[in-house]
């Protein structure tokens, strides 16, 4: 088990943000998990569980301990159940499932971030969520340091959303998850994005799941910018959810606006579409930008402290509202979190 004080946290958040705390533990197994578990029993200090720090912002030093997980390990049963450490690279999860003929995480690859954080965070693209992924989660309880196992029905998932993120929040350590994959027959979900166009461009009708792969993170790479070059979390801000009187009234003032019909009958707006009619692609607001292929993605220009990037989301966020009257709201942890969010 790592423990070390005074300790960078620039190598543990994608925006690239040189902040400090008092004290980092890390654990590699479900033992070193549980001595993690009784030191933050004894300690009085906050505490913060990071997973590849993905989806993360910092806006200061953080005054306590942060938490990570290193273990690693995945392992298959030959039934379609997948268990896989915490500390794991997502990407690489799915990787695995693509070349081991489990099914139905493809349209998830190049999704940075850890096992553990896919869990908590239900992580999402191109019409597939984790949720349906995972079938259980083993984690260790901090008030006990007993190792538990939590269902997938008991977690409550909703978009962007779990128990993890809510009540749960400070509660356990995920020290694994067990996903379950589809074997046998490969079917291909290609209708959501430019999946499909992408996919006919390219002279292919019926794709395997590593040509599935390979083109979601074609496309993606085209969108997003390498957080090595230009530091960023991916989507910054959730697609809001409107009723059908909401949707329809939009429509009229703009004829084609993209949106994506739920279940429920609600619809789901693109937040990206709305930032970029703003007029937000591309601009900047001191060292803090917005993405000019994806309006969806702020980006550390270079040297932008937290505090910056989240001047420029309420920016954002107010031209949004005054434009098209919808509250928009950060997919992206920030910490310590604003008082207007």
């Amino acid at each position: 088990m790592k423990d070390l004080k005074d300790y960078s946290l620039l190598k543990h958040n994608t925006f690239g943000i040189d902040v400090r705390c008092s004290r980092f533990l890390e654990f590699a197994t479900v033992e070193e998990a549980q001595q993690v578990a009784r030191e933050l029993q004894r300690e009085s200090a906050q505490f913060l569980i990071i997973g590849g720090g993905s989806n993360l912002l910092l806006t200061q030093d953080f005054e306590g301990t942060v938490v990570h997980s290193e273990i690693k390990g995945m392992s298959h049963d030959g039934n379609g159940r997948l268990c896989c450490g915490s500390g794991e690279q997502w990407d690489d999860v799915v990787a695995y499932c693509v070349s081991n003929n489990l099914y139905g995480a493809e349209n998830l690859s190049l999704i940075p971030g850890d096992v553990g954080a896919s869990a908590v965070q239900n992580i999402g693209a191109y019409g597939a969520e984790v949720k349906d992924l995972i079938e259980s989660i083993e984690a260790v309880e901090i008030a006990t340091a007993k190792v538990v196992t939590i269902n997938v029905a008991d977690c409550r998932y909703a978009y962007r959303m779990s128990r993890f993120k809510d009540e749960w929040k400070n509660s356990y350590l995920i020290t694994a998850v067990t996903y379950k994959l589809k074997t046998g027959r490969f079917e291909p979900k290609k209708e959501y994005g430019n999946i499909d166009s992408e996919l006919q461009r390219q002279g292919i009708h019926n794709p395997t799941a590593e040509q599935l792969r390979q083109t979601v993170i074609g496309i993606r790479r085209q969108k997003l910018p390498d957080p090595d070059v230009e530091g960023n979390a991916g989507s910054f801000f959730m697609n809001p959810v409107v009723d059908k009187e909401k949707y329809e009234s939009l429509a009229s003032q703009y004829p084609g606006i993209p949106h994506y019909t739920l279940s429920d009958g609600k619809e789901k707006i693109p937040a990206g579409w709305m930032i970029d009619r703003c007029g937000w692609k591309g601009r900047s607001l001191g060292r803090a930008g917005v993405h000019d292929k994806q309006a969806l993605v702020l980006v550390n220009r270079g040297g932008a402290t937290g505090s910056e990037i989240v001047a420029l989301s309420d920016a954002i966020r107010k031209d949004v509202f005054e434009k098209f009257g919808i509250e928009i709201y950060p997919e992206v942890n920030i910490l310590p979190q604003p008082q207007n969010t």
